[in-house]
C-alpha cells in the first residue's frame, strides 16, 4: 500500500492544485470520492487489468460509470485527469489519490479528522457536544467519524491525528492493570 500512496501522491498534489485554482475543492472531493468508489469495485478492478481494453476506453469507462451511477456531471478539466491516470495505468490508485487530495483538502480549510469509538450509538446532541469540544482542545473544525465498538465496554476512544484520548473502559481497565503490574 506505502507504493499506492507514493504513485498517488503527485497526482493528488496536481487535482488539489487543480481545484484549489479552479474554486472547486468541493467538487473535486465529490467527484475523486466516487470516481474511487467506481475503481475499487471488483469488476472495475478487472477491466482495468484487461490488456484488451486501451486507456481511453479505460477513461471513458469509468467516466461513464462514474457519471451514470451517482448522476455526477464531471467537468472537463476531472474527465482529463481520468485521461491522464488511464494513460499513465494510475487508475488503480484511485482511492490512494482521494484519500490524500482529502487530506490536503482539509489542511487547507484547518480541519482535522477525528475518528470516535463509542461503546454504544451516540445521539446527536451528545456527539454535537463531543465535536465542539474537540474544535476547542484542538483550536480548528472537526469532522467525525463514529463507530461503534461493543469491546470498549463504554465511554469513547478518540483519535485525532496521531493523538488518541482514551476515556472508554477497557483503556481505563488497561491502565489499571498496568500500574498494578509494576
Amino acid at each position: 500500500m506505502a507504493e499506492n500512496v507514493t504513485l498517488a501522491r503527485p497526482y493528488a498534489e496536481a487535482a488539489f492544485q487543480l481545484a484549489r485554482g479552479g474554486n472547486a475543492l468541493d467538487a473535486w472531493s465529490v467527484a475523486l470520492s466516487r470516481l474511487s468508489a467506481v475503481t475499487a469495485r471488483p469488476e472495475m478492478e478487472e477491466c482495468i487489468g484487461n490488456p484488451r481494453l486501451g486507456a481511453a476506453e479505460l477513461a471513458q469507462l469509468c467516466v461513464d460509470v462514474a457519471s451514470s451511477a451517482g448522476k455526477l456531471d464531471l467537468s472537463a478539466d476531472q474527465r482529463n485527469f481520468v485521461r491522464v491516470l488511464a494513460d499513465n495505468d494510475r487508475l488503480i490508485v484511485l482511492p490512494e489519490i482521494s484519500g490524500l487530495f482529502e487530506e490536503l483538502k482539509h489542511g487547507h480549510e484547518g480541519v482535522k479528522d477525528a475518528e470516535i469509538s463509542s461503546a454504544f450509538a451516540l445521539d446527536e446532541a451528545t456527539l454535537k457536544n463531543l465535536v465542539a469540544d474537540l474544535e476547542r482542545k484542538f483550536g480548528c473544525r472537526i469532522k467525525a467519524t463514529v463507530k461503534v465498538d461493543a469491546e470498549l465496554i463504554g465511554g469513547v476512544r478518540i483519535a485525532v491525528g496521531d493523538e488518541v484520548i482514551d476515556a472508554s473502559v477497557r483503556g481505563k481497565l488497561a491502565a489499571m492493570a498496568t500500574a498494578l503490574k509494576n
